[in-house]
């Protein structure tokens, strides 16, 4: 059994609070000074992005999955949330704020509000959160914190005195920071003595102990030991133990209203703490918290094992993954192609990358990823609507009525000098311009409506690099609309082969043809008969190529002498290869299946 902490302190002494900010601009390094300054860390463990504890995380350079501490800094106690700052892990943002009374608004001081900024924002403005603003990295010498101050007044009407400068790298200003969180974020508000109402915001597996989960007291405490129900899957299981993360698992006996902890109580399967989940004690059970949105996974694509057998591994794998990160989706499919796999949802291509590389790494699998789609509403003669999120579920040409396909609501900051690129990157994607705003002489805002399609594969690296990256991105979804879209089949010797089949819009269809066929052609082995590559949209071939066959020399014995016979030997060769194309199944390897699905190219 625990021992009472020391460290409990009285409820109007309590701060909970996010880092929000655009990726880049010093949460992961403002989290680790935090770190020092309370003492939390002994300096000989003290390392970068301290809080940022996979491997993933600390070679990108980026925050994946928000993470919790509690910190002590004049006799207050400080839950600290560091949260993602990319577009794909705004999910991970959201569901922090649900647990928080404030946040610490980060802005560079050498950048000043980026698209990101604006979107973590808002969210923290709706979750009608306290905002701390602070202008980091003013130690750089391109730092112009009076300028970007006006700016932020301007955009988002916090007043320029009150946003505070600091140096998140050298400390300057850090202690100022803590101490405007102490006295403008209010205390939670909680009744002690209420039925117990806590929300797990996150959650991980841990081999041994099952899953840790999270969370947030609102009302009531959680007492170490009691029986707790967990209000939307119905079960019921004891609290083993509860605690704060100081940043290592510190057990305590309870935790009482606008505490932040973790509580472990031997849950084995996965499906059954997931993170919005309500928790209140058995005797006295409470009404469900009002959770956060459920994330909408926007990209799909096919995870296959290389090996056959290696599919329940990649299942269980799923499984455990699933329960750190909640918001991708996955259900079993198989291809002619590829054998037996799971179609999976993601928020985003970074997210799809990122879980792709966890399941590699953490769970040791090889696997072949599809090219990414999007999910398309197909509308049928007969009046009936099917949601397709794989190509080769694409009903035919004759039974459908018209298609409809997401679009997103995008906004790009850039700097002037590079606006009629960005213009011209969007319109290109069938991006539809509905406003533009001036931030400052020298950076705009743009608004453009265009479909998801079109910026799932490459559009961030094409605005990054035409923008010598200095535009930032943000998206939401906008609706489907109905457009012109046809479904583009790669067929290997008059075989289609349904993990190269695609969606995409009828002027663009010609050109991905030929780039797959072409492709293709470079990468399929030369077998003992000519193959045809074709791409065709329903019965119409729109592309081809040939891959040449391999050819024995028979006229190897003939030294001279009659050309008859020569023709007879070369008619005969013929007329093999022809019976052998019949019958022959063309071979595809691996290796040329994941070079042509490579998002890169």
């Amino acid at each position: 059994m625990s021992t009472p902490s020391p460290l409990v302190v009285p409820q109007d002494r309590l701060r909970a609070i996010s880092v929000i900010a655009h990726i880049d601009h010093g949460k992961s390094t403002l989290a680790d000074r935090l770190l020092e300054m309370c003492g939390a860390v002994d300096p000989r463990n003290m390392r970068a992005q301290y809080l940022d504890s996979m491997d993933l995380e600390r070679e990108r350079g980026i925050t994946i999955k928000a993470q919790n501490v509690r910190l002590h800094h004049r006799g207050y106690a400080i839950s600290l949330i560091d949260t993602p700052g990319h577009v794909d892990f705004g999910y991970e943002v959201s569901r922090s704020l649900a647990a928080c009374e404030g946040v610490i608004l980060l802005v560079d001081a050498s950048q000043g509000i980026e698209a990101q900024t604006l979107a973590n924002c808002y969210q923290a403005i709706e979750h009608d959160l306290t905002i701390v603003a602070a202008l980091n990295k003013i130690d750089l010498p391109a730092a112009d914190p009076d300028r970007y101050a006006g700016e932020i007044e301007k955009v988002l009407g916090i007043p320029a005195e009150e946003i505070l400068r600091i140096s998140a790298k050298t400390g300057a200003g850090v202690e100022a920071l803590l101490d405007a969180v102490i006295d403008r974020v209010p205390a939670p508000k909680g009744d002690p003595n209420a039925p117990l109402q806590a929300l797990i915001f996150d959650s991980l597996y841990d081999p041994y102990r099952g899953v840790i989960s999270a969370v947030r007291v609102f009302n009531g405490t959680l007492v170490s030991g009691s029986k707790v129900l967990f209000v939307q899957a119905g079960d019921t299981h004891e609290a083993e133990e509860i605690g704060y993360r100081l940043p290592a698992n510190s057990p305590v006996d309870r935790l009482s209203p606008g505490e932040v902890g973790y509580l472990i109580a031997g849950i084995k399967d996965v499906g059954q703490a997931k993170v919005g989940e309500t928790v209140t004690t058995t005797t006295r059970p409470a009404a469900e918290l009002s959770g956060y949105r459920e994330p909408k996974p926007m990209v799909f694509c096919g995870l296959y094992p290389v090996e056959g057998d290696e599919y329940p591994n990649l299942r269980d794998a799923l499984d455990k993954l699933r329960l750190n990160d909640s918001s991708f989706t996955f259900e079993p499919e198989t291809s002619g192609a590829l054998g037996f796999g799971f179609r999976c949802g993601f928020l985003g291509l970074l997210h799809m990358e990122i879980v792709r590389e966890r399941l590699e790494r953490e769970y040791d699998l090889s696997l072949v990823a599809t090219a990414p789609s999007v999910e398309y509403q197909a509308f049928l003669v007969d009046g009936r609507m099917e949601v397709i999120d794989n190509p080769s579920s694409m009903p035919e040409p004759s039974k459908l009525d018209h298609i409809e396909e997401p679009f997103v609501a995008i906004s790009i900051i850039t700097p002037t000098e590079f606006l009629g690129s960005i213009m011209d990157l969007a319109q290109g994607r069938r991006g539809e311009m509905k406003k533009m705003d001036y931030i400052s002489p020298e950076r705009v805002e743009i608004h453009y409506e265009i479909p998801l399609g079109e910026i799932v594969m490459d559009f961030f690296d094409q605005m990054k690099s035409r923008s010598r990256g200095y535009a930032s991105l943000d998206y939401e979804p906008a609706g489907y609309r109905t457009s012109s879209l046809v479904k583009v089949d790669v067929l290997l010797n008059g075989v289609p082969v349904d993990a190269f089949s695609t969606i995409v819009h009828r002027d663009r269809a010609s050109d991905y043809g030929k780039k797959m066929a072409s492709k293709l052609r470079e990468l399929i082995p030369r077998q003992l008969f000519d193959v045809p590559i074709q791409a065709a949209i329903g019965g119409r071939i729109i592309a081809r190529e040939t891959v040449k066959a391999k050819r024995k020399d028979v006229l190897a014995k003939c030294y001279g002498g009659d050309i008859t016979r020569k023709r007879k030997l070369l008619e005969k060769q013929k007329e093999g290869k022809k019976r052998m194309k019949n019958i022959g199944r063309v071979e595809v390897p691996q290796e040329a299946f994941i070079s042509a699905l490579r998002l890169d190219d």
